[in-house]
């Protein structure tokens, strides 16, 4: 399977070319970037010396098509949507790694982001959740990758949703914690190391795109209609999310019942480990495909969800691969099997 990957020298970007090098069924065809056109990825990113050789070239859908079976983008909101259409008019699949398709209704889109170039095109992409949508990415052309707080955050609440444990009008409480990776690779004050170092700070308390993201989400597939507070913290480390989230249940659901469910929704699902007698933690997860969760039931009904996922990884780039596994009827752990480093 012949793969591209447009915006190759981004985090995520970059994390698509070690994965899809070490991918037993896919090999690279080309990279692209706007930035760094005609160097060397391995000049770029020298861990790549001797590795991958290729240069990156300027976004050419033709280029593209004449090489590609698959294209992964990994291109800031609204350039993706400009490229997209082109793509999938010259019979190629598409995981775009944007915000630009993950949403059904374009006027929560233009709210959070912009205008949307193709509202129509974006009703028909496919929400890339492998855990939850396997189905529907199976047949798609187009699937759109979900946000990293978004994947740590409905992974865990759709089960409990979806069986009515949480009831769809009872408010839940999002509290998510970010490695700087996941704000980008463009330089900020924010970012800049002397502010991060020995620092953890709120960020988008007033409101945060990727809250909409799970709200219309957990409308369309649960029904739920309250309130959803999400608040998103950086934290002094290169990557990872821990997300708590916080709600309540019926006095009839016990913690067995509710270990349960989760062991019984996601047992076919390689990449999601419930942690029964542990907490997880971003330790257990970095570099790894894995959605590690774990949830406490108080003696109020009170429930305290806990999920860590590697956010360029489950967050971004492997989820994406899983997606591409789906699409070409491979085993979705294929490629992403990696054991992560401890230390």
């Amino acid at each position: 399977m012949q793969v591209s990957i447009v915006g190759a020298t981004g985090y995520t970007g970059i994390e698509l070319v070690r994965l899809i090098k070490n991918h037993p069924r896919a090999e690279i065809a080309l990279l692209t970037s706007e930035s760094f056109a005609g160097e060397r990825i391995a000049d770029i990113y020298p861990h790549l010396i001797d590795i991958i050789d290729s240069r990156c070239r300027q976004v050419d859908a033709d280029d593209i098509a004449e090489c590609s079976d698959i294209v992964f983008t990994a291109l800031p909101h609204g350039v993706s949507s400009k490229l997209v259409p082109d793509l999938l008019e010259k019979g190629l699949q598409v995981i775009d790694l944007s915000g630009d398709y993950r949403y059904q209704n374009p006027d929560i889109y233009r709210e959070w982001y912009q205008k949307h170039e193709d509202p129509d095109l974006m009703a028909r992409a496919t929400y890339g959740l492998a855990e939850i949508r396997e189905e529907q990415i199976k047949n798609s052309r187009l699937i759109a990758n979900p946000g990293c707080y978004p994947t740590s955050s409905l992974i865990p609440l759709y089960p409990f949703l979806a069986e009515g444990i949480i009831n769809s009008e009872t408010e839940i409480i999002i509290d998510a914690k970010s490695g700087v990776t996941g704000a980008g690779r463009k330089p900020s004050r924010k970012k800049h190391f002397c502010e991060v170092q020995e620092n953890f700070q709120a960020y988008s308390v007033e409101g945060h795109r990727h809250r909409s993201e799970i709200a219309e989400k957990l409308k369309n597939w649960t029904e739920y209609s309250a309130e959803i507070t999400f608040t998103p913290h950086l934290l002094p480390l290169k990557r990872g999310i821990l997300t708590t989230i916080y709600s309540s249940c019926g006095q009839q659901y016990e913690q067995k019942n509710l270990i349960s469910l989760y062991e019984d929704y996601y047992s076919e699902n390689r990449f999601i480990r419930i942690l029964s007698d542990k907490k997880p933690q971003l330790k257990y997860v970095a570099g790894t495909n894995f959605c590690d969760i774990s949830v406490t039931r108080l003696s109020s009904g009170r429930l305290k969800i806990i999920a860590a996922l590697d956010n360029l990884i489950k967050g971004a780039a492997g989820q994406a691969v899983q997606n591409m596994n789906l699409l070409c009827s491979w085993p979705s752990e294929l490629g992403l099997d990696d054991i992560g480093l401890y230390f």
